[in-house]
């Protein structure tokens, strides 16, 4: 009997997992909403697709499931967007399939969870506090230096960040919150932690058998706080391999991923390095493939696409054990903006450096690829500003991913 995954996704996105899931001889199932079904998803990989409404509850993702298994086996459901994670974990559990646990999987999507687990294994945080008792949030105000950070606990990105350099300030946003009565902002969804100035960086990884079997190592130039909140050219790109950072990155990242007992798939952990100390603050991990279309750098610079080793590690098997790919050690970098057009035209631009270039509605982004690190640097500086001035549109700052 064949094989049969399920695959959640709330936003179009793992198109390479399908398609890598396909490759394996594995039957593939999407359960996606309604709008995205006009999307370029990869249909010849597709072996069947359900919808759910726009505005489906993780739920209803289940019940869809659910009603899949009611007349074909499935061996797999996985959950292909940061906020499908965790519904997918609870279709396994209803349906009693293999995989981690909704309650597992919170480390990875609550910042107060990973923040206390992460600290009781020595692994540096940001001094934080939740966001529950009055008398430990002053403590905290009168304890820990401005100026403070109130970050939601289950966004991705920088969304709903309040950047504040009072006390009055904290309380004011608190209470603010307070007074939407309601669930999804009540204070307690948030975090309350220290700023830290400094570098930003994110480590992308490979795991099997809790081990990390290849790692992308890469640094943001404006760091996403930046850009979710003032606009401006993403860009990011792979650090030195023979560089101090790069080695303490990937040490910190090792430890955090054992102190998370995680045992098998990929991993997208941020990490910031202090510009008064140099020291290196864990900022959040995740369980899911980085956005921003850092697979596809990672794909170009270390010949390892995120994606498809997940797939590959999902459908493995005793007679088909994973197999790593061969690895290697190029620079690449990409330049990513929301543009001012609905298809930006990129004709123009003709370094020979550019190997991928997006294809996104209202978007313009570009990967460059070569054997220096100093030439990456040079053409993202150099397309962030052509970019700026051939196609960029900011957008108001958004509290939500969902708004």
């Amino acid at each position: 009997m064949q094989n049969h995954i399920v695959c959640i996704a709330s936003e179009q996105k793992g198109n390479e997992f399908l398609e890598e899931a396909h490759n394996a001889g594995w039957r593939v199932t999407l359960v996606t909403r309604k709008k995205l079904l006009d999307l370029p998803w990869v249909w010849d990989s597709i072996g069947d697709v359900r919808s759910v409404e726009d505005d489906a509850a993780p739920i209803d993702y289940v019940r869809a499931i659910t009603n899949i298994a009611g007349s074909q086996n499935i061996d797999r459901v996985v959950g292909l967007d940061e906020f499908d994670v965790i519904t997918a974990a609870e279709a396994r559990e209803h349906l009693q399939l293999p995989g981690p646990s909704s309650s597992y999987l919170r480390r990875f999507r609550d910042k107060l969870t990973m923040r206390n687990l992460a600290a009781e294994n020595d692994i540096p945080c940001p001094e934080f506090t939740a966001v529950i008792n009055a008398d430990a949030i002053n403590d905290f105000l009168a304890r820990v230096p401005s100026p403070w950070i109130v970050k939601p606990r289950f966004e991705v990105s920088a969304f709903g960040i309040r950047k504040c350099e009072t006390a009055e300030q904290v309380w004011d946003v608190l209470n603010e919150l307070d007074e939407r009565n309601n669930w999804r902002d009540h204070p307690s969804q948030f975090v309350l932690e220290r700023f830290v100035e400094g570098r930003v960086f994110h480590v992308d990884s490979v795991v099997e058998g809790g081990k990390v079997r290849a790692a992308g190592v890469s640094q943001y130039g404006t760091t996403p706080f930046n850009v979710t909140h003032r606009g401006g050219v993403f860009t990011s790109s792979i650090v030195p391999y023979r560089s101090a950072v790069r080695k303490s990155l990937e040490t910190v990242n090792s430890q955090l991923l054992k102190a998370f007992e995680y045992d098998r798939g990929v991993t997208h952990a941020e990490f910031l390095q202090s510009s008064e100390t140099g020291e290196i603050f864990l900022l959040e991990v995740a369980c899911r493939v980085g956005g921003a279309y850092i697979a596809n750098v990672l794909e170009n610079a270390c010949g390892f696409n995120l994606w498809r080793e997940w797939a590959k590690l999902e459908t493995a098997t005793k007679e088909k054990p994973y197999k790593l790919p061969k690895l290697r050690k190029d620079f690449a970098g990409v330049a990513l903006a929301l543009a001012n057009a609905d298809e930006p035209n990129t004709d123009h631009y003709v370094e020979e450096e550019i190997v991928y270039r997006v294809k996104k509605t209202r978007h313009v982004g570009l990967i460059f690829r070569s054997p220096k690190q100093k030439r990456i640097e040079e053409l993202l500086a150099a397309y962030s500003e052509r970019i700026s001035n051939d196609f960029l549109a900011v957008a108001p700052p958004k509290e939500r991913y969902d708004d």
